[in-house]
């Protein structure tokens, strides 16, 4: 089992900034993913950004519409995920949710989710 605890959020202006960090405590070991998804009222959940804890700076993933905005990054002695968020844009309110995922038996397990709001 694999738990996952998230912390930033919030609220922010357009054009602003915020920080999404998220820890993993339990039975981590292997190739695994770390990242973050999102799911705005209405929409169905998706893909922000993943990291694997390999080598190669962990081969980041970013979804089309956060590249050169946000940044994932990952401290595989901690287990921990950040996603700094630059330049939000009102289409990035949704709840974001912490994913972590096993490579080889592909079990998965997600945070609680944490609310993020774009607006003037």
């Amino acid at each position: 089992q694999v738990q996952l605890v998230e912390s930033g959020g919030g609220l922010v202006q357009p054009g602003g900034s915020l920080r999404l960090s998220c820890a993993a405590s339990g039975i981590i070991f292997g190739i695994n993913t770390m990242g973050w998804y999102r799911q705005a009222p209405g929409k169905q959940r998706e893909l922000v950004a993943v990291i694997t804890n390999g080598g190669n700076g962990g081969n980041p993933n970013y979804a089309p519409f956060v590249k050169g905005r946000f940044t994932i990054s990952r401290d595989n002695a901690k287990n921990t995920v950040t996603l700094q968020m630059n330049n939000l844009k009102p289409e990035d309110t949704a709840v974001y949710y912490c994913n972590y995922k096993e490579y080889y038996t592909l079990n998965e397990y997600w945070g609680q989710g944490t609310q993020v709001t774009v607006s003037s």
